[in-house]
């Protein structure tokens, strides 16, 4: 392989007839994303750029507290939807309102006929005859009382 020393010569021809030959050249060159660097002794290489290798943990960070984000927003929903308070309890609660106020407004109805009830035995004596009659089977002093039963064939 034939060594091309850049004394005197253009510089950056020499580097293209050098990489265009895929010959070697004398000074220390890296490779790097496809490009061939060559530099003289002199020059020091540089540390690595760290923003760059700093974006691997900075992206995992941020990975990671997406995945917490998600995770704290799975467990407010489910909370909120099974929890003590949650979206269940609240329709249990209400079905639960719904009976108890249908059994208050039975209550309410019986209520006031019985209200009405005893108001009508405080003040007609014609309502204490009819409970008397029905319910006690009396009957005024005159009357006959007839029984009438079905006779079987």
């Amino acid at each position: 392989m034939d060594a091309i020393q850049p004394s005197g010569i253009d510089e950056p021809r020499v580097l293209r007839v050098a990489v265009a030959r895929r010959v070697r050249l004398s000074l220390p060159c890296t490779s790097e994303r496809n490009a061939l660097f060559c530099h003289g002794p002199d020059v020091k290489k540089r540390a690595p750029d760290t923003t760059t290798t700093s974006s691997l943990p900075r992206r995992r960070r941020s990975r990671v507290v997406r995945y917490l984000v998600v995770a704290v927003g799975v467990v407010l929903i489910i909370d909120a939807l099974v929890g003590d308070r949650g979206f269940l309890a609240m329709l249990k609660a209400r079905q639960q309102y719904r009976t108890l106020e249908a059994s208050l407004a039975h209550s309410r109805a019986e209520n006031a006929q019985l209200r009405e009830q005893a108001r009508r035995l405080r003040e007609d004596p014609q309502a204490i005859e009819d409970i008397a009659r029905r319910e006690l089977g009396l009957i005024r002093p005159g009357e006959k009382l007839f029984i009438i039963t079905d006779v079987k064939p």
